[in-house]
């Protein structure tokens, strides 16, 4: 009984996420992506006004209830979510949509390929621009790896999204992935700004 259950168990963390593959990268990249996932400045919200951050903290928080029930946790999240965003130049929504299609918002998910965490980063990743040690299953280091990789590969793709998607994924050229990070991201991750900035 208690094999079955642990099968259970690990069938059900796993995640159905692809793989990154692995690319070798020039001294100068590596240099890039290595500051970028070394600063160790504090989350916040960014946002134009205080009032636009606390109400999208707020709705995001009631969308993600259900997934993340704990009101702590969920609000670290989704501060976090939004500060490692902003800081890679990626709309917190996408994230949200990216997250819900590569884990579910599972903490612990491991992909068959090996990816770990909320978004399915691929363990290489550290040895290539990380600090030995550093856990994929940490919030704040699995997103921070998360959007400097998708930005990274933005970067590479010349902005084209759905190329990034699929080498984020690992399935470059493949629609299916993309198609489903699009839907979550205009579907229930959806955002229209409430407030204008003050003047």
């Amino acid at each position: 009984m208690r094999i079955l259950i642990l099968l259970l168990f690990a069938f059900s963390a796993s995640a159905h996420a692809g793989n990154q593959a692995y690319e070798a990268l020039s001294a100068s990249v590596r240099a890039m992506l290595q500051q970028s996932v070394s600063d160790e400045s504090s989350p916040h919200l960014v946002f134009d006004t205080e009032q636009e951050g606390i109400y999208w903290l707020s709705e995001m928080s009631r969308r993600l209830e259900k997934r993340i029930p704990d009101r702590k946790t969920r609000v670290d999240f989704l501060r976090t979510v939004q500060y490692e965003a902003s800081r890679a130049g990626l709309d917190p929504q996408l994230v949200l949509a990216l997250i819900q299609v590569e884990s579910n918002f599972r903490k612990y998910a491991v992909s068959n390929a090996g990816a770990r965490g909320y978004m399915q980063v691929m363990p290489f990743w550290v040895e290539e621009i990380g600090t030995k040690g550093q856990d994929l299953f940490q919030l704040r280091t699995n997103l921070r790896y998360g959007c400097t990789i998708l930005r990274y590969y933005l970067d590479v793709e010349n902005g084209d999204l759905f190329r990034a998607l699929g080498r984020y994924n690992g399935s470059l050229g493949q629609p299916d992935y993309p198609e489903q990070v699009s839907a979550a991201w205009h579907g229930p991750w959806a955002y229209t700004q409430r407030f204008a900035q003050a003047r």
